[in-house]
């Protein structure tokens, strides 16, 4: 077939190599490929700079005077592989975006001294030839028809901001030109990108410097930073009623799943990480993302869940609620005790203290609260270190940074973090919780299979703490209120 427009002669650049096709699909001739790469309407797009682009500016430039004269490597990694040939959804390296706000795959930054110090900002990024190569219809991978246009490289330099943008055809050769990292002094973020590791020289001690380094930037959050978490918070409780509407007549914690998941997908990027929809005594399982199994009236539900933003930052938000509507007796018994523990640690949460203080205070009152329960003997037996018998019904710490990863700052250094003192600025967690197994001999009947925590995502401010998540229900009488008040709104909507 031959059109008025595919007669306009535009220039044809051949691709070194032709994609080949899927296993279901067959081969484009040659007079298909000819024709495809003719007759696009010329694109200029308008780019604009990334939101935060002072931040991020500022972040690289924080990093060049911690490792002056020396060349560093951050990758964002790769889109991962789900099932033969299909991937995950992309989500950036936190090191990475947090240095850039840059959400493509495969991309690297690099910072390359210069002579008079400091560093210059290099971005390898994937070229866009838009309509000028056959891969934009044949790649599957790559190709704009198939996944969408990437930035390009001169649309990235001005959106990103950064002092130069190359091809990604360009990094093996700079890469290997560093020499090892022997000739050109060199750290990289190691374990993001096979690629970028084949071709430089682990350099263990000096390469983990960088990682910790990366980790303990983000320690202490900057303005902007505490907006997102604040907004992503917000989402959160949004979701949280979407479940709470749905409660009253959902069959499964795989609704309870897609119902916040939605919220997610709506407002933000994704979720923060795998939401938790535990019902009856699954909530005793911490990690449990199975979702599979049916609500039943008169147990509770532990939703442990996070919407996580367009700027990747996420909440961590966890309410045990009743499915019901009502907390029973043995419940609300064990839910008052989780939050009376929660409200001391939070109280705990102020510059100067040791990150582990609010733990210390929660575990104390979990522990006497178990003795009077006549589940533990003794709580100063269970409290002292060589025993610690109450972490068999507590289970974990309460708490954890929270920022771009759900456990931020993860690779930072024990006695800046967990043996640290906390700073105005920190985000994090505060999430006690007691769990009580369907067999356990140890704890009275009428307590067996209930699982409660509560958390809420606080941040160090310089006169103490702000609770982001003040504004989501935590009493028995608040959740109950809560639900009830959803509930009849929804009804009001459907008549």
């Amino acid at each position: 077939m031959r059109t008025k427009a595919s007669r306009q002669k535009t220039p044809i650049v051949p691709s070194e190599s032709t994609p080949k096709p899927a296993s279901h699909d067959s081969a484009a001739p040659q007079a298909l490929l000819d024709f495809m790469l003719t007759g696009w309407k010329e694109r200029r797009p308008k780019v604009t700079k990334v939101k935060g682009a002072e931040n991020f500016a500022a972040r690289r430039k924080a990093l060049s005077a911690a490792f002056p004269g020396e060349t560093l490597v951050i990758p964002t990694g790769h889109e991962k592989v789900r099932a033969n040939d299909t991937n995950y959804r992309f989500r950036p390296g936190t090191e990475f975006y947090y240095l850039t706000g840059n959400v493509e795959p495969d991309c690297v930054l690099v910072l390359e001294p210069k002579a008079g110090g400091g560093h210059k900002d290099i971005l390898f990024v994937e070229p866009n030839p838009g309509r000028s190569d056959a891969t934009f219809y044949t790649d599957r991978n790559k190709g704009e028809l198939w996944v969408g246009a990437r930035l390009g490289v001169q649309e990235s330099e001005v959106r990103f901001g950064v002092d130069e943008a190359r091809g990604l055809p360009e990094l093996p050769a700079y890469l290997d030109g560093l020499g090892g990292g022997v000739t050109r002094p060199s750290r990289v973020l190691r374990g993001v990108s096979s690629q970028v590791d084949h071709h430089v020289r682990a350099q263990h001690a000096r390469d983990r410097e960088l990682a910790v380094h990366l980790s303990e930037m983000r320690l202490i959050k900057d303005k902007l930073e505490l907006r997102e978490l604040q907004a992503a918070v917000d989402s959160t409780m949004r979701g949280l009623e979407d479940v709470i509407e749905r409660l009253a007549f959902a069959q499964s914690e795989r609704e309870v799943e897609g119902v916040f998941n939605l919220r997610a997908r709506m407002e933000g990027n994704d979720v923060g990480y795998g939401t938790i929809a535990a019902s009856g005594c699954n909530a005793c399982v911490l990690h449990w993302t199975r979702n599979d199994a049916k609500l039943k009236p008169g147990t509770l539900l532990l939703l442990d869940a996070g919407v996580e933003r367009d700027t990747l930052y996420t909440a961590d938000i966890t309410r045990t609620l009743p499915v019901s509507g009502k907390f029973s007796k043995e419940q609300r018994e064990i839910y008052e005790l989780v939050l009376e523990a929660q409200t001391a640690a939070i109280a705990a949460v102020k510059p100067g203290n040791d990150f582990m203080e609010p733990n210390r205070v929660a575990m104390r009152i979990l522990a006497e609260g178990l003795e009077r329960l006549g589940i533990l003997e003794s709580a100063e037996e269970a409290l002292a270190d060589e025993h610690q018998f109450y972490k068999r019904y507590s289970l974990h710490n309460v708490s954890h940074m929270l920022g771009l990863d759900v456990h931020d700052c993860a690779q930072a250094r024990m006695e800046n973090y967990k043996y640290g003192k906390l700073q105005p600025g920190m985000v994090l967690t505060v999430e006690p919780g007691l769990y009580f197994q369907e067999d356990d001999l140890t704890v009275p009947a009428k307590y067996r299979g209930i699982g409660v925590r509560i958390e809420d995502d606080v941040a160090v401010t310089a006169r103490g703490v702000k609770n982001l998540s003040e504004n989501i229900p935590h009493t028995v009488k608040e959740i109950e209120g809560w639900m009830a008040s959803v509930w009849k709104a929804a009804k009001k909507k459907k008549r």
